[in-house]
């Protein structure tokens, strides 16, 4: 799931830098490097996915119903999503540095209306800002880290980024619950602020490396149609179980969106610098492992999300608790997915990928037995592991996938298409979770009682699709082998890595 989308950038940057000019890791800027795209790229990861722990509390505090609670956790994900690709071009036209301080200006200013937001309202609307910010931050970090380090430590960077953006996301959720219990969850905004401030203040030790600056061609149609119309859809589902599926207020903002996302197709086809290459989706095995992609990350945002929710409103676990219940996902996440790893260009991605998509297929069908009055190491932590075990299977050979059925040229696009894929799989499952519980007009904690497990053993099923579409589809021929990846985690760009950028599975 690639994240970085230079298109061709890479190349282009040693070319018009020259190998001089490129940093190492073990020198002064190339610390510096490392550190300013960690921590930029865990501001993205925080703001995604530690909001989930503060949604009961936030509702408490504001008074806001289940869509307007719905709509702060989306609100970041629409926006990132949408605009992730039309990104690409502002990078590549004023510079990788520059649009990355940008980013994070942009968010740090949205973290701070998001901590002192009065109303849902203007909550959500900030929430809107941060997502725009995370577009930019994310693929600029890691088209910074590629295209300043020397080309031979490239994969090697990414890596240590990994690892220690790893470790960032796994403690994340645990300080952000943490906060709302002792403090109020609009400190949970502030979170990331030394973290923006740091990341600022160590990127000025980072050199401009200049590459061959692009003409500005932005896509405004393309990133018009695809903001309307995820906004459109994902209004109508959020809407639709309390006002009512044939209600103007959902029927109406509903076609628009779909009209819109329909348009979409002509309209990239016709423009001459278009956001999104059709081109690429000739390849069957793409497209295969971005239909995977979609559903897998989608059911994963949504599982995480659900799970969150009741173990909160239904076993009454406290914020901290429940931002801590998948930290044994992460550890065994990070042990096998180097094991993992080193099987990829041996074996192909095909096996690996169904493997390890059927044991997360397991891990939903373990959770969704979770009850009130379970244990955690009964009812939670089998799941929980069974999960990291998946992952670890996974996320490797589906980046490996992604990067095999496209060219070297078109690595930089294929992994942003891919990435965009895994936020728009979490955008539409997380707008769904009221319509899979049951909701309507009440309220979530006593809707989960009883659609807590229908709705868990729904992302089963799309699991068990997801792993149908990689046997029949995919390719078993031996990919290129990616750096350790980081675990995708609940709505939240937990991305796997390739070689010269960041793929997008799952998602800042």
């Amino acid at each position: 799931m690639n994240l970085v989308r230079p298109r061709r950038t890479a190349p282009a940057a040693a070319r018009g830098a020259g190998t001089d000019s490129l940093v190492t890791l073990r020198s002064r800027p190339g610390v510096a490097l490392i550190a300013g795209t960690v921590l930029a790229s865990m501001v993205a990861f925080l703001d995604a996915s530690v909001v989930n722990v503060a949604v009961p509390a936030i509702g408490r505090s504001l008074g806001a119903g289940v869509a307007g609670v719905q709509w702060v956790v989306a609100a970041y994900l629409l926006t990132a999503a949408a605009l992730l690709l039309p990104a690409g071009a502002v990078i590549d036209h004023f510079g990788r540095r520059r649009v990355l301080v940008a980013g994070l200006l942009v968010m740090l200013v949205a973290s701070v209306l998001c901590a002192v937001a009065p109303t849902t309202g203007t909550l959500i609307g900030a929430r809107l800002v941060q997502g725009a910010g995370a577009a930019l931050v994310v693929p600029s970090s890691l088209a910074l880290l590629n295209g300043t380090l020397r080309v031979a430590e490239r994969a090697r960077g990414i890596g240590v980024w990994a690892g220690l953006a790893t470790i960032g996301m796994t403690l994340g959720p645990y300080a952000g619950g943490w906060l709302v219990d002792v403090t109020s969850w609009r400190y949970l905004f502030l979170l990331n602020v030394p973290l923006v401030l740091g990341a600022l203040a160590v990127l000025r030790h980072v050199p401009d490396v200049h590459s061959d600056r692009r003409p500005l061609s932005l896509d405004v149609a393309g990133a018009v149609l695809s903001v309307a119309g995820l906004g459109g859809a994902i209004y109508a589902l959020m809407a639709g179980p309390a006002a009512g599926w044939l209600s103007v207020r959902v029927l109406l903002p509903g076609v628009v969106g779909v009209l819109c996302l329909v348009a979409l197709v002509p309209v990239e086809r016709r423009q001459e610098s278009p956001m999104l290459r059709l081109s690429l989706f000739a390849s069957r095995q793409f497209d295969a492992i971005n239909v995977t992609t979609l559903l897998l990350y989608g059911a994963l945002a949504a599982g995480g999300y659900l799970l969150v929710l009741q173990v909160q409103l239904q076993l009454g676990y406290s914020a901290t608790a429940a931002g801590a219940i998948l930290i044994p996902e992460s550890v065994v996440f990070l042990l096998v997915s180097p094991v993992v790893g080193g099987l990829v260009g041996r074996f192909g991605p095909r096996r690996l990928m169904v493997v390890g998509i059927l044991f997360m297929a397991g891990a939903f069908f373990a959770l969704s037995a979770v009850e009130a009055g379970d244990g955690y190491v009964a009812a939670v932590l089998p799941g929980a592991l069974l999960w990291g075990l998946g992952l670890g299977l996974t996320v490797a050979p589906l980046t490996a996938g992604v990067l095999a059925a496209v060219s070297d040229e078109d690595l930089g696009e294929a992994s942003a298409v891919n990435d965009a894929a895994s936020r728009v799989g979490a955008l539409l499952l997380v707008a769904l979770v009221p319509v899979l519980v049951g909701v309507g007009s009440g309220e979530l904690g006593p809707a989960l009682a009883d659609g807590y497990r229908p709705a868990m053993l729904v992302m089963c099923g799309l699991t068990l699709a997801a792993a149908a579409v990689t046997a029949v589809f995919v390719s078993d021929r031996p990919a290129p082998l990616p750096p350790m990846p980081v675990p995708p985690r609940v709505h939240s760009c937990a991305l796997p890595v390739d070689g010269p950028t960041l793929t997008g599975t799952a998602r800042p």
